[in-house]
């Protein structure tokens, strides 16, 4: 069987001749469809960019197999459409990137992926430069194509490039080589981008999955029959970034509180089965036990709510595509870390501890909301999480009002 990228966007409505209403969507395939408009009245955004934080000076990383051959054209209409001044997308290759095939769906995936992550991450920060790391060979479960994306960031690091890492894959734990027998090595040698990171003081975040409390076993076509968690989403020093469902009106007004992102997937979440609890989760383990949990915070991910994206790179399905998943809220959150970045005026780092730190406070001071409407992230069959009061491993300590949050993240990362 055809190895499968372990996170990629749920893509639900495909090559639309332009954005639809909310009322639109909902008649013609039954879902919420959200602009980056209504994202930013939702998230609280607005009086940020009436203060000139919109990322200026400060550089999101973007990590994609394969990348997008039409990703700054892309771009360009995307944010055409939505009155966002576009940016020069920095395309860095790493390794042998083979010509892009629009017949490989490989190929077609990850551009889809690649084209998501820099159309949010440009919704949130639109003044944030933007680099899209692309390696030559696609991620899939266990370690395969997990070195060259290391290795990339890694080389990036040492450069001085990029002040928060997004990363939208991940491979379930288990699939590991060596997992079964309880040796984790092959896991913790591939850490060492991430320990660059921690060292420079740049921030790296990871989509949780979208197999909620499971996850997919090795060869993609199915998920594991009990509770799993997927790396790099598990690893300490990475931000594991959650999903949630949007409840909004054309404005972008909340109709409801959000719910835990449950449909055509679910916001990946649970213990982590190679990483012990963090310091950082001790004030959580009643919730966590001894293991490292997650996701640590989420942003927007249902497809029930899916954001709309643009994308010319499949010359056979030019136009407007609908997309959800975790792969979604991670370089939405890679938005709000570069307005931190740009508040603060140097690299927020590593931000859980921050971030917990915020969680205990109220959502008027700290600006971290909590999820608690009793949803949850059961999955195939396998039972997950409920979004209660307070840390859950449904939603993490919840998502943000970034006008509140924003200005509070950047307060409590000092210089380093």
């Amino acid at each position: 069987m055809r190895p499968v990228p372990a996170v990629v966007g749920h893509e639900l409505v495909k090559d639309a001749s332009s954005p639809l209403t909310i009322a639109q969507c909902q008649a013609q395939w039954g879902i919420n469809c959200y602009t980056p408009t209504q994202y930013r009245q939702a998230y609280d955004l607005n009086p940020l960019y009436r203060a000139g934080v919109t990322g200026k000076g400060r550089t999101i990383v973007i990590v994609d197999s394969f990348g997008s051959p039409t990703i700054q054209h892309d771009l360009d209409v995307y944010s055409k459409q939505f009155g966002i001044p576009s940016t020069t997308v920095q395309v860095v290759k790493w390794g042998d990137v083979p010509p892009f095939d629009p017949t490989n769906p490989d190929h077609t995936g990850w551009a889809g992926e690649s084209t998501l992550d820099v159309e949010m991450a440009h919704a949130i920060a639109p003044a944030a430069h933007i680099v899209l790391l692309e390696t030559g060979v696609a991620e899939t479960e266990g370690v395969t194509g997990l070195p060259e994306m290391m290795d990339g960031e890694k080389a990036l690091i040492d450069k001085g490039v990029g002040d928060v890492i997004t990363q939208s894959f991940g491979a379930t734990e288990n699939t590991f080589p060596g997992f079964d027998q309880g040796d984790f090595s092959s896991i913790q040698k591939l850490r060492y981008a991430f320990e660059d990171a921690a060292r420079h003081g740049v921030t790296v975040l990871g989509s949780s999955g979208d197999g909620g409390a499971t996850d997919a076993t090795e060869d993609g076509s199915s998920n594991y029959p009990y509770a799993v968690n997927s790396w790099p989403s598990s690893d300490p020093l990475v931000t594991s970034v959650g999903g949630t469902q949007l409840h909004l009106d054309d404005a972008g007004n909340r109709t409801a509180p959000d719910s835990v992102y449950n449909d055509y997937g679910a916001g990946g979440g649970g213990q982590s089965h190679v990483f012990a609890r963090p310091a950082y989760q001790n004030g959580v383990k009643n919730v966590v036990g001894a293991r490292r949990g997650t996701p640590d915070v989420s942003m927007s991910a249902a497809v029930d709510g899916g954001a709309w994206v643009y994308s010319s790179y499949d010359p056979t399905a030019v136009g407007w595509d609908v997309y959800g998943g975790t792969s979604e809220a991670s370089p939405l959150f890679s938005g709000i870390v570069a307005l931190a970045d740009q508040v603060a005026g140097h690299r927020v780092g590593d931000i859980h501890t921050a971030l917990y730190a915020l969680a205990k406070g109220t959502g008027k001071v700290g600006g971290v909301v909590d999820v608690k409407d009793g949803t949850d992230n059961s999955y195939d069959g396998v039972t997950g999480y409920t979004a209660v009061k307070g840390y859950d491993m449904a939603t993490g300590v919840g998502t943000v009002d970034a006008a509140r949050f924003v200005p509070a993240l950047a307060l409590l990362s000092p210089r380093r």
